[in-house]
């Protein structure tokens, strides 16, 4: 679980919850969700000691991939304010954990320094049995380009390699963050969460590789899950299936996920002709992505 930091100025709290306290310590009230649980913390106990005690009263409830704040009670606001920064309990309050929810205003906003590119799966085996694979290899590769030039992350899978092959050659997986195998059809693996704690402000992923309707629908709803924006690529994602495509697609973007096109990605995180290389964006798409079976079907 991550919770925002406080940041505002000292606020006065204190509503009374149930004494009781043990001696040297402080009586609070924990409230979370549509719960309130009495308990009680050391004086002087702050931001950090709060967290804990928010995940032994409610660690079963809490989500711990989302994102938190904590909130004080002021009485002089008659509601709730977010715990101001260098808070220290001294005296009896109220204090709740609220889940952060992404802006409706920044859906869809994607910047370099908050995203990561996510390739799934885009092995030899698939080769013959994936619907427009080659045209799913060459934006892929042209995605790959694109955030070498920008300098975002890419983390890359691959599906049980020994049995079914590494990633096609075609696919230049230099400057790569990780390469990872695995047997989850999930790429929301251990050491692919860890990648994402160690890079700062990540907020978007985007998202492509195969089968859309398996590993790519899989990772696409543990990562929102999981509070992070998702943009899949449909000109690069396919399935063995084209109903199974087209259908996954359709229910991914009914659950708010952003199902968008390569070049539409790649121009947004430049998102200026003046930045400093749109040029070099400008070269890759100059000419236009193979449509891979979409275009009667989007």
């Amino acid at each position: 679980m991550a919770a925002a930091e406080p940041s505002a100025a000292a606020l006065p709290g204190g509503v009374g919850a149930g004494s009781g306290a043990p001696s040297g310590a402080v009586p609070v009230l924990f409230c979370f969700s549509v719960f309130a649980r009495p308990s009680s913390v050391p004086h002087g106990a702050g931001y950090e000691l709060l967290i804990q005690k928010f995940l032994s009263l409610y660690g079963d409830q809490i989500d711990r991939h989302r994102k938190f704040v904590v909130q004080l009670f002021a009485e002089e606001w008659g509601q709730y304010v977010d715990l101001p920064k260098g808070f220290a309990v001294s005296e009896r309050c109220k204090v709740r954990l609220v889940p952060l929810q992404i802006q409706l205003t920044t859906l869809g906003n994607l910047t370099p320094s908050s995203t990561v590119f996510f390739c799934c799966d885009m092995q030899e085996r698939f080769r013959p049995a994936i619907k427009y694979f080659g045209d799913i290899i060459s934006v892929g590769q042209r995605l790959l380009q694109g955030a070498r030039i920008l300098g975002i992350p890419v983390i890359v899978t691959e599906q049980y390699p020994k049995g079914l092959g590494s990633t096609v050659q075609e696919i230049d997986l230099t400057g790569v963050k990780l390469v990872l195998p695995k047997s989850k059809f999930s790429m929301v693996l251990p050491e692919v969460e860890a990648a994402l704690a160690e890079i700062p402000g990540v907020r978007s992923v985007v998202l492509f590789g195969v089968e859309t309707h398996v590993c790519i629908q899989q990772t696409a709803l543990e990562l929102v899950g999981r509070g992070i924006e998702v943009h899949i690529v449909a000109d690069a994602t396919s399935s063995r299936s084209m109903m199974d495509r087209m259908f996954a697609l359709e229910r991914l973007a009914r659950t708010g996920i952003i199902v968008t096109t390569s070049e539409a990605v790649l121009l947004q995180l430049v998102a200026d002709k003046d930045h400093p290389k749109f040029k070099e964006i400008q070269n890759l798409i100059k000419a236009s992505a193979p449509e891979s079976g979409l275009l009667s079907k989007v």
